[in-house]
């Protein structure tokens, strides 16, 4: 099981800025410390005439190619939380509010690590109330085709990612791993989104990746890797993924307790993995991990 903790936040705000690799436009990114009960809420900053909080829950979640969208039920959006999803779930953020000036949360590296380095700034601060976390009890899986994703049961939060590429250099990878704030730091968080180069005019077209290039994104053409520095690990591909599907299950709201298994699964199938579990109330539980004590810091 996971040890006793409490609701955390960060200590002070920090900000970030960057382009959206969608949208390519510029945006500005300031995280803040939240209350109690709050969890991660997006506030659209450059929108004055209506609701513009978006929380990021299972249920707001509206669209899945090639990134995560949530959307309230006033129409705003938010797109491409999954990697600062990643970095609060990692990092243990219950609540926090995520204030942008565009539609998009800025790809950085197209890596978590900017987003850890911006909590680490920020820094954290335990709050009054017991963390609780969902307790896998029942195997639950989704298949699309050749693609799965499953969450079964285990004593700790566990991530096991497949895919398979052939004929590429990504080839087959597997990553298998205990998440902890420690290996996440470690083994995923600087780990990079990638593309392949002949699809990214079509993607352009449909409106998307707009913001890519070399400096956020792995760009393979053929056989050979284009960026200069090459790779971060020699698996770093896999390891995005499962970086992926940990901000992409974070839209639970809390930690989990279990083992998440993703075979070629992306963003649309992990966040079925997620409406599945919900609607199976027989296969989880929601426990108690702290105690209520002063907020501390």
């Amino acid at each position: 099981m996971l040890p006793d903790q409490n609701e955390q936040t960060l200590a002070h705000a920090a900000i970030i800025a960057g382009l959206g690799l969608h949208t390519g436009v510029p945006v500005r990114m300031l995280v803040r410390p939240a209350p109690v009960g709050t969890g991660v809420v997006f506030v659209r900053g450059d929108i004055k005439d209506r609701d513009n909080k978006v929380a990021a829950i299972a249920t707001n979640v509206t669209q899945t190619r090639l990134g995560t969208v949530i959307t309230n039920a006033a129409g705003v959006s938010v797109s491409t939380i999954e990697h600062v999803m990643a970095a609060f779930a990692a990092l243990s953020i219950d609540n926090v509010y995520v204030e942008l000036d565009g539609p998009e949360v800025p790809i950085m590296d197209g890596s978590a690590l900017p987003f850890v380095q911006l909590l680490d700034q920020a820094g954290f601060r335990c709050q009054a109330m017991p963390q609780c976390a969902i307790e896998i009890l029942k195997p639950i899986e989704v298949v699309e085709g050749d693609k799965r994703a499953s969450l079964v049961p285990a004593d700790q939060f566990e991530v096991r990612f497949e895919i398979d590429f052939p004929g590429t250099p990504i080839g087959h990878q597997v990553c298998d791993l205990v998440i902890t704030e420690q290996s996440f730091r470690e083994e995923l968080a600087a780990a990079r989104t990638f593309g392949f180069l002949d699809g990214v005019e079509a993607l352009r077209k449909a409106g998307l990746a707009r913001g890519g290039s070399l400096d956020n994104a792995i760009v393979i053409d053929g056989d050979v890797i284009l960026n200069e520095g090459g790779l971060r690990f020699t698996d770093e591909f896999v390891r995005h993924k499962a970086l992926d599907a940990i901000g992409d299950l974070y839209v639970l709201g809390m930690p989990i307790v279990g083992r998440f298994e993703g075979i070629r699964a992306g963003h649309g199938l992990n966040n079925a993995l997620v409406r599945e579990l919900l609607s199976r109330p027989d296969a989880y539980r929601i426990v108690t991990r702290g105690a209520a004590l002063a907020d501390v810091g």
